[in-house]
């Protein structure tokens, strides 16, 4: 802790701790948690809670019910006690749901992205990973012990190269299936056709594609026919359109079958807490009797879109870039001091320059709501776009 003999603690501990947070400071990248009252007045365009189920009362009755039949936590990992019924069912419902043959709950969408991908990585795999992937997946290819090859966003001709020159005998490619800050969707059809052509599996992060793309809210591996298919495994959250918490991997039966043998991160985790698995599987319930959700909540975004003045996404994401931390900082908090919660998003979740406001849709805002967010939108972006 000496650095040319001058100590770098000081009696509050490591003196480089302030000095890196006043940097962050200075470029307008500090950040504050905000806690939220449980009866907040604020209009929400800044969660993930797409549907707008989260108070749902069939899903606040199936996470009570599942609380009070298994308690309040796993016991353990799902190897040992944290494998109960209602764990199984999510699994069979949600695999049944989107086309797939079998499903394996993990505690979050993060851990579920770092189990499968280091489960089926390794020194003899190649992962090809787009470069807007989520941190979930440039986390778990770092883990991966593999050789790691980034591509740019989209280019399904760099990911051809990198797989047609590899000299690793496998190879797993990665993208999200909606990417969640631009809002835009991967290129799925292509993806495969070159995955397939060259021996290489395909993972597919569906996080904001489950709920709000393909029929019903399906996903879009499921729109673009991909479902089901043997050599696409497909990882989702629980805690956006399903209105809850937890991961999922949804794959092939031998797929499964590795992950609880080998996904480091489904052996050594405690299970999903029953509450949130009741909670997700009280959502899709929902989902699958109020199919027209999902178009409610790309009608919403594109509204959205309209009164921002981006381009309409076929996404719930609406983002509205700004450019400098300090204007969008300040965008966000004039919008929250007007009643509105919009997401601020700077470097690093988005690259240097591309700060800006994440506006995500929700099916059930109500119009009263919906005259509110136009108002206070186009007033405060009037203000920094001069």
């Amino acid at each position: 802790m000496f650095k040319y003999g001058v100590s770098m603690l000081t009696p509050a501990g490591p003196a480089w701790l302030d000095d890196a947070a006043e940097r962050r400071r200075l470029a307008g990248l500090h950040r504050e948690l905000a806690p939220r009252s449980a009866a907040a007045p604020l209009i929400d365009l800044a969660s993930n809670d797409y549907l707008g189920l989260v108070r749902h009362p069939e899903v606040l009755a199936a996470a009570t019910a599942a609380l009070r039949r298994w308690g309040g936590g796993a016991t353990g990992s799902r190897l040992v006690t944290g494998t109960t019924a209602e764990h199984e069912l999510l699994e069979l419902e949600l695999a049944e749901f989107t086309g797939a043959e079998t499903g394996l709950a993990f505690s979050s969408g993060y851990t579920a992205n770092l189990g499968a991908v280091t489960a089926l990585a390794g020194k003899e795999t190649l992962v090809v990973s787009d470069a807007g992937c989520h941190a979930s997946l440039v986390d778990a290819c770092r883990l991966s012990r593999s050789r790691i090859c980034v591509t740019p966003h989209g280019d399904v001709h760099a990911v051809a190269h990198a797989l047609a020159t590899r000299t690793e005998p496998r190879a797993l490619v990665l993208t999200d299936s909606v990417f969640s800050t631009d809002g835009d969707l991967a290129p799925l059809r292509d993806l495969h056709r070159v995955c397939r052509t060259h021996g290489a599996l395909l993972l597919v992060d569906e996080a904001h594609g489950i709920g709000v793309r393909g029929v019903g809210g399906r996903g879009l591996v499921n729109e673009v026919g991909l479902a089901g298919e043997p050599d696409v495994i497909v990882t989702a959250t629980l805690s956006k359109a399903l209105a809850s918490q937890g991961g999922v991997v949804l794959a092939a039966g031998r797929v499964r079958d590795h992950l609880i043998d080998t996904a480091r991160t489904f052996i050594f985790d405690t299970g999903l807490a029953p509450a949130a698995v009741g909670a997700a599987r009280g959502a899709l319930k929902v989902l699958r009797a109020e199919p027209g959700l999902a178009g409610a909540v790309l009608d919403q975004a594109a509204h959205l879109a309209r009164v921002t003045g981006v381009q309409p996404p076929p996404s719930a994401v609406v983002s509205v870039i700004l450019g400098d931390p300090h204007v969008a900082a300040g965008a966000a908090r004039r919008c929250r001091e007007r009643g509105v919660q919009v997401g601020c998003f700077r470097p690093p979740s988005v690259p240097e320059g591309t700060s800006r406001l994440r506006l995500t849709a929700r099916a059930n805002i109500s119009g009263h709501e919906r005259a509110v967010v136009d108002s206070v939108l186009t007033d405060v972006l009037a203000e920094v776009r001069v």
